[in-house]
């Protein structure tokens, strides 16, 4: 969640007009000093991120669900040297589904049950 323009603007008025140091006002508002300091250089609510999202070429990874259709996220993570957490939201970015198909399972025969 992000702090209003508002806020944002009587913090740095208190700290800029003397009446509080940086570590007072960091004190009061109950705010860290690196958001602080961040809002002293640049007081506007950023909407979107500087950096891309991923380290994971999208064709790669790609190729790899193609080639491996089955395989679990640490295979695809060792055969692309990343984590599985970042194969996981590369596979979420591109709207891939690692679910399994489960009308099969239904139609089997199943002994315990007696069905």
């Amino acid at each position: 969640m992000t702090y209003s323009a508002d806020f944002r603007a009587q913090v740095i008025k208190n700290i800029e007009q003397k009446d509080m140091s940086i570590r007072q006002a960091c004190i009061f508002y109950n705010i860290s000093k690196s958001t602080l300091q961040r809002w002293l250089i640049d007081p506007s609510i950023q909407t979107t991120r500087v950096k891309t999202p991923s380290s994971i070429p999208n064709e790669a990874l790609l190729q790899d669900v193609n080639q491996y259709p089955d395989d679990y996220l640490y295979e695809r993570a060792r055969r692309l040297n990343c984590s599985k957490s970042g194969i996981g939201y590369a596979l979420k970015r591109l709207n891939i589904s690692q679910k399994k198909d489960l009308s099969t399972s239904k139609s089997v025969f199943n002994k315990k049950s007696g069905i």
